[in-house]
């Protein structure tokens, strides 16, 4: 499709053609507020962007203390180090904190955004969008860091690592379905806000983000199968430290379930964009 045809490209409020292509037809816009988005965080602090690696950085640091000094847990790699503990722990936690983000925000997409709503022309659909953008820049920030400490330190990233954006995909889909129907619920439940946060903080610690999952009986452990985090997480893993192929089965079943999301989402936000004026 060419720059030009999609110029030509009426743009129809609610229709859910134009929503699955309002990525491609508002390419400039959705990058600009991306731009904004990310940016706009650290606008006017003296450090910049360099703050989007505190956070990950200082909760790596506490995580591997209190995980691997005080509790002394082990992943069952051999001759196993706080080093390989750290970049095991850090590689399953950039991956919770993209899922995170995006759904901590979600609710208030467009409450946030009450002037958006009464401008008639602009795609309200593109929000999660650019959420689900900001949230991937430091996810690449985080991921730059993740193979720096590991060159650093000597730890072997195997070419699978290349196949971040396959293992990512099922992910990244679910994200934007449920950014899609989260921001909806957030304007007419504005306390979903709140469920949200919790259920972020639990998805964390039912995920093998600390442990290995085969450190659990077997009944658990189909339990966190469910859980969207678990398998990118595992499969990251195995692709980049460990040298081992996709589950490609498992990814199969979730890019269903994520493509199924995404498309209810979406659904789900056209059919209820129209009463958002209201609210607001």
């Amino acid at each position: 499709m060419t720059a030009d045809s999609r110029k030509r490209m009426p743009y129809m409020p609610g229709s859910l053609v134009a929503m699955l292509l309002s990525p491609w037809r508002d390419g400039p816009l959705l990058w600009e507020l991306v731009k904004r988005d990310f940016l706009g965080r650290y606008k006017g602090s003296f450090a910049g962007v360099a703050w989007s690696l505190v956070n990950p950085l200082l909760m790596l640091a506490i995580y591997t203390f209190v995980f691997s000094v005080a509790f002394r847990a082990r992943w069952g790699v051999a001759e196993e180090s706080q080093v390989d503990f750290a970049i095991i722990l850090f590689s399953g936690l950039i991956v919770h904190s993209l899922f995170a983000e995006c759904l901590n925000r979600a609710p208030s997409l467009i409450t946030s955004h009450p002037n958006y709503v009464k401008k008639v022309v602009f795609p309200l659909e593109i929000l999660p969008w650019m959420a689900l953008g900001s949230a991937l820049g430091h996810f690449l920030i985080s991921f730059c860091v993740l193979v720096l400490f590991c060159l650093v330190t000597g730890t072997t990233i195997h070419a699978g690592a290349l196949l971040l954006p396959v293992v990512l995909l099922p992910l990244l889909l679910m994200i934007l379905g449920l950014s899609w129907l989260l921001a909806s619920l957030g304007v007419f439940l504005r306390d979903i806000a709140q469920v949200i946060g919790m259920v972020t903080m639990i998805a964390l610690f039912l995920a093998p983000i600390f442990y290995p999952i085969d450190a659990l009986p077997v009944p658990y452990q189909a339990l966190l199968a469910w859980n969207p985090v678990t398998l990118p997480v595992m499969n990251l893993r195995a692709v980049m430290l460990w040298g081992q192929p996709v589950d490609w089965l498992a990814w199969s079943a979730s890019l269903v379930i994520g493509a199924a999301i995404f498309g209810l989402g979406l659904a789900w936000f056209q059919k209820t964009r129209k009463g958002f004026a209201d609210v607001l």
